[in-house]
């Protein structure tokens, strides 16, 4: 197993054989490397769905989120299909509010998941790469004032925020329109390190206005994706992607919905509620 950094605040290359994925002393070491470099990408090692849940588990427990969201492959229960084709999956609005910074899992009351696992089948020809920021270096580099703003910030994250910008609260049902959630605008982390838990999810700042709240949720956002917290990554057909879902935050590149793209994720559970 050989590994080397590819941009100074966020992801590590992972050189391996497939079969060593099997491997719990692999294991081991990717999530040391994942809690250290907040993503790890496997080139081309081209995993099939029974293969990704094998090393998912390895991982951690295996959580269901991506069986409920729509579009979720049920012949593999586990495996969510991201794709704009609606032959596929049947509410692609879903996979558009992608192109926009968020988090896993901060829109419900489960605890978000650890990590996320994707694989790339099928690439856009035009457009299409995922973008990475890391959270927690982020944080670190704010200037001491400004964590002391923020310290005991709550935020509301909800999934009317989420999709604002690719459709209305009209088009969702009652249920979904009503998701949100109130997190710490700062986690700190049972390991000590504190990440910020913002994107387009984060609709409001408890005890703020409207207006006062967004605006500072928006400057900690562009502060976040600025290049020296970032990774983009190309894909490859076959490549493995693994994302630290409670440190990093991700977005994909915009791309034509018949550009065939397909992706296929699964989710590690997460074992530390956000308090």
């Amino acid at each position: 197993m050989k590994t080397e950094d590819i941009s100074p605040a966020i992801g590590t290359a992972v050189h391996v054989e497939k079969a060593a994925l099997r491997d719990d002393e692999v294991a081991r070491r990717c999530l040391e490397l994942l809690e250290a470099r907040g993503v790890l990408v496997f080139p081309r090692i081209g995993l099939n769905d029974e293969e990704q849940l094998a090393f998912t588990d390895k991982l951690g427990a295996r959580v269901n989120f991506t069986s409920r969201v729509p579009g979720g492959n049920k012949s593999a229960q586990d495996v969510y299909t991201i794709t704009l084709d609606p032959k596929i999956n049947t509410e692609p609005e879903y996979v558009l509010g992608t192109y926009f910074w968020h988090m896993d899992g901060l829109t419900s009351p489960i605890i978000p998941p650890k990590a996320s696992v994707l694989s790339a089948r099928t690439v856009a020809p035009k457009g299409g790469q995922t973008e990475f920021a890391s959270s927690y270096a982020a944080y670190e580099a704010l200037p001491e004032e400004d964590k002391k703003d923020l310290e005991g910030l709550r935020v509301i994250h909800s999934v009317t925020a989420a999709v604002r910008a690719v459709t209305t609260p009209d088009a969702l049902d009652a249920t979904r329109r009503n998701m949100s959630h109130e997190h710490p605008l700062v986690w700190r982390r049972q390991s000590g390190r504190k990440t910020m838990l913002i994107g387009y999810t984060a609709d409001s700042v408890v005890g703020m206005s409207q207006a006062e709240g967004r605006a500072l949720l928006a400057r900690l956002l562009e502060w976040t994706a600025q290049p020296a917290f970032t990774y983009r990554h190309y894909w490859q057909v076959g490549d493995l992607v693994i994302w630290d879902n409670t440190g990093a935050l991700h977005r994909v590149v915009p791309y034509a919905a018949d550009s065939g793209r397909r992706m296929h994720r699964t989710s590690v559970a997460g074992a530390e509620a956000v308090v």
